[in-house]
């Protein structure tokens, strides 16, 4: 990591070496069509759950929560100072099916700003209005947040199945944007998806460094060689489950990282509790992260691996050569 590279948070740019204890894939807001009624919608709950959160000893929050999913912009400044927690936003775009089906319609006429909003023609379309778009989320800032609170990573998401048309533009937009700017970016996957398919794109095909690359979900695949391969290819992995009690994700969740741990790959990993709905912020969130999982990696491995995995691995994934085009 060179000495020049930072970490886009809310507040603005900070040394790597500043970011402390990080959960690095969560969620303080986020909607989805898909989860009805378990919308994080509220800032006091997020400034509840942020408090508890520094009082276990997280000093730093990555939100993935991308465009157009309800991620709370105007808040996130805010909560940051209230709270003392040092918070990273997201631009970019998740799979089609959380957003209403004209918001990436082929053919809808595309703005170039900021302006687009849910269900509306001013969503930008192809890959390259997507680019333009990300770009000034990253380097201007957020619609509907004060001035200067910018994004500090691009989300996409890969498919559960054959790539869709919509898939493909947002990873070449993500690229496009990140070799604009220097910004991290990071997937989501599904189980039923291809891991080594979309690194392949956003690395063989759009020249993206795997180690600028963030891959959320491992937790969901059950193939232990699938998380070496992809360790190996020098992409971050983000073990991101352990919000979801008595999902079978976090009941693997140790398992997994320490089957990482011993296979040489403990440099690529990153840690994050990945709330997205109210039940899982009601039985233990991102501060049963540290409370939970952490003393229990510390028992096994010894403390050095959880500074590793919350503390410098994060701020190599996160920081960046920032660029403004």
């Amino acid at each position: 990591m060179t000495a020049t590279r930072t970490v886009r948070t809310v507040l603005g740019d900070l040394a790597p070496g500043e970011l402390g204890v990080t959960d690095s894939h969560d969620h303080l807001f986020i909607r989805s069509p898909l989860l009805p009624g378990q919308e994080l919608d509220d800032p006091v709950a997020a400034e509840a759950v942020l408090r508890e959160y520094a009082a276990a000893g997280g000093r730093s929050f990555v939100q993935w929560t991308p465009q157009g999913m309800g991620r709370g912009a105007g808040s996130l400044a805010a909560l940051s100072r209230a709270t003392g927690v040092h918070l990273v936003a997201a631009t970019g775009a998740h799979q089609a099916v959380h957003y209403p089906e004209d918001r990436f319609s082929a053919g809808t006429p595309a703005t170039t700003g900021t302006t687009g909003t849910p269900g509306t023609t001013g969503a930008p379309t192809a890959s390259a209005d997507l680019a333009e778009h990300f770009v000034t989320e990253l380097v201007t800032g957020l619609p509907g947040a004060p001035e200067g609170v910018r994004a500090g990573l691009i989300k996409i998401a890969d498919d559960a199945g054959p790539l869709t048309g919509h898939t493909r533009r947002t990873a070449a937009a993500a690229a496009e944007a990140h070799h604009a700017t220097g910004a991290p970016i990071a997937v989501h996957l599904e189980p039923e998806g291809d891991p080594h398919g979309i690194l392949d794109r956003l690395h063989g095909r759009h020249g993206v460094d795997p180690d600028r690359i963030l891959l959320g979900h491992l937790t969901r695949f059950t193939d232990r060689s699938l998380h070496r391969s992809l360790a190996a290819e020098g992409a971050f992995l983000a073990l991101d489950s352990p919000s979801r009690i008595g999902h079978p994700a976090d009941l693997q969740a140790f398992e997994v990282i320490a089957d990482l741990v011993e296979a040489g790959h403990a440099h690529r990993l990153l840690l994050g509790a990945d709330t997205t709905t109210r039940t899982a912020r009601e039985v233990g969130g991102p501060t049963r992260l540290l409370t939970d999982l952490v003393p229990r990696l510390a028992r096994t491995f010894g403390p050095e691996l959880c500074d590793l995995l919350l503390v410098t691995n994060p701020a190599a994934a996160l920081a960046a050569d920032w660029r403004t085009p």
